[in-house]
């Protein structure tokens, strides 16, 4: 009979928070197994020592490196798997035996544990469980000694390893972070608080719960002296003082404190910007200018995280079908006297934001906020360059989504268009909810086109993955195009050259 596997947490260091199932299961192993460093040294196995009986078998399982580089061909990645094969096999060995093996984990076993590897590759062979344990970051917030997230507050946990401007992005976008994995990552983990605006809350741990712990303000922390078995707690706003600092939140309470009438408060400014199609090498020098310059950034989740995060921005994001209600937002910060910079993709006024900016400022009543739109790169300009010039004559834009009018007006207009032979670059062609309309548009643009009207299929131009494919009306596969898509039906003047290149000529004859 083979033996049983079982990972066990052990804590983030003090032998106490060692838990009663833990306690028991490692007194009764008969192989205890723990990872250390490449010099041996198992803070799970200094943690679990009250608990390990004498002349039980013990395996170190040492990594080959933790920093630093390796000779071996795949890199350290490849050099970590062949070190988790071999560790998975001299435990198999002793499983076959019919021992009972317990593998120590420091905090929790599946919680940025080393035991994932190994029950990756035991798990399917033997009788295998997971002996929980209490987190580093419970230890940790326990010992910042303050709530860590309240209500419907989110945690996000970040490692330190992520570049300077995700991390920040990342901590300016949740209520409470705890980030892992320092050491060497702690000057750029505090440079993302800052930019983040979180660095003055912001507290440093280090060992938490041992005997060694110490906790500090992340400003005041020598970086030349931070372990790897550390981290940073950003802890989420204290509901207590939110809601003392609330009674300043009204208009009228905002308007005392600067001893002027509510109707004559500051007015910032909402700029609404577009941001292209995708690569920042198509955002406008000034796009980039109005962007540094504003203290916030509203809109869609996707294109809000496209803006670097910074010190003093405040970002809002939301999804995909509240356009107005963003809209009204960022008007709100404009009339409080805020910078506010509302943005989209490609050109904020072809189907972007800009048109709702508008539409909220007339509806609910804030004609007197300023509103500046920057122009953007457009979907239709940077798939017609990467075709070629097919937008070289009279063109039209249409969206088929159906959303915000009727699909009969979409369908009047395309044909109107059709019938007077434009180029037609569509734009929101399909998604999961709608995916009828390219049939129906090739169907009303057939009756008009001749089937060999050339079409141009623009997939993520400009981003990882980008496509282009030129085919006709009669080959076009509705089948094929989802939102990620434009789809440019040319003129009957359109040609295509030897080397696959489109263009319509600036003249008709």
């Amino acid at each position: 009979m083979t033996g049983t596997l079982r990972g066990v947490g052990v804590g983030p260091g003090d032998p106490e928070l060692v838990t009663v199932k833990a306690a028991r299961l490692i007194g009764s192993a008969d192989v205890v197994a723990f990872h250390s460093g490449p010099r041996g040294d198992s803070i799970a196995r200094r943690i679990a020592a009250d608990y390990v009986r004498d002349g039980v078998v013990e395996e170190l399982l040492a990594y080959p490196v933790t920093t630093g580089s390796t000779d071996h061909p795949l890199g350290y990645h490849g050099l970590m798997a062949d070190f988790y094969d071999a560790s998975a096999e001299r435990l198999a060995a002793h499983l076959d035996a019919g021992r009972d093996v317990v593998v120590l984990a420091e905090g929790d076993p599946l919680f940025y544990g080393t035991f994932m590897y190994l029950h990756d590759r035991l798990a399917h062979r033997y009788d295998t469980a997971v002996v929980p344990g209490v987190t580093s970051v419970s230890g940790s917030a326990a010992a910042v000694a303050t709530g860590l997230c309240r209500h419907e507050d989110v945690l996000t946990i970040l490692p330190g390893t992520l570049p300077v401007p995700e991390l920040a992005r990342r901590l300016a976008d949740t209520e409470a972070a705890v980030v892992m994995k320092l050491g060497r990552t702690f000057e750029n983990v505090r440079e993302a608080l800052r930019q983040a605006g979180r660095l003055d809350e912001a507290r440093y741990v280090e060992r938490a719960s041992s005997d060694a712990e110490r906790v500090l303000p992340v400003a005041d922390v020598d970086a030349a002296t931070v372990p790897y078995m550390s981290m940073v707690v950003v802890p989420g706003k204290d509901l207590r003082a939110d809601a003392a600092g609330r009674a300043l939140a009204s208009p009228e309470a905002e308007a005392a404190v600067l001893h002027t009438d509510p109707a004559r408060m500051p007015s910032g400014e909402v700029v609404v910007v577009g941001l292209g199609p995708g690569p920042d090498r198509w955002l406008t020098p000034e796009a980039s200018a109005a962007l540094a310059d504003v203290s916030h950034v509203v809109g869609y989740a996707p294109y809000v995280n496209r803006v670097p995060q910074r010190e003093g921005l405040t970002r809002h994001a939301s999804g995909n079908t509240v356009e107005v209600d963003r809209a009204r937002d960022a008007l709100e910060l404009a009339r409080a006297g805020e910078r506010v910079a509302v943005v989209s993709g490609g050109d904020a006024g072809v189907f972007g934001m800009a048109s709702a900016v508008f539409e909220a400022a007339e509806t609910h009543g804030y004609g007197d906020v300023a509103v500046r739109v920057l122009p953007g790169l457009t979907a239709a300009q940077a798939v017609a360059a990467r075709a070629g010039a097919p937008l070289g004559g009279d063109f039209a834009i249409l969206s088929l989504s159906d959303r915000l009018k009727p699909w009969e007006v979409v369908e009047r207009r395309l044909r109107a268009a059709a019938a007077a032979d434009l180029v037609v670059a569509l734009y929101n062609p399909a998604s999961r909810s709608r995916t009828g309309q390219v049939a129906r548009a090739r169907e009303v643009l057939l009756e008009e086109r001749d089937p060999d009207t050339v079409v141009v299929v623009g997939r993520d131009v400009g981003r990882a993955g980008e496509s282009l494919l030129v085919t006709t009306l009669r080959d076009l596969d509705p089948t094929t195009i989802d939102m990620s898509c434009l789809v440019m039906v040319c003129a009957s003047g359109t040609r295509v050259t030897e080397a696959g290149q489109v263009w319509t000529p600036r003249f008709v004859r």
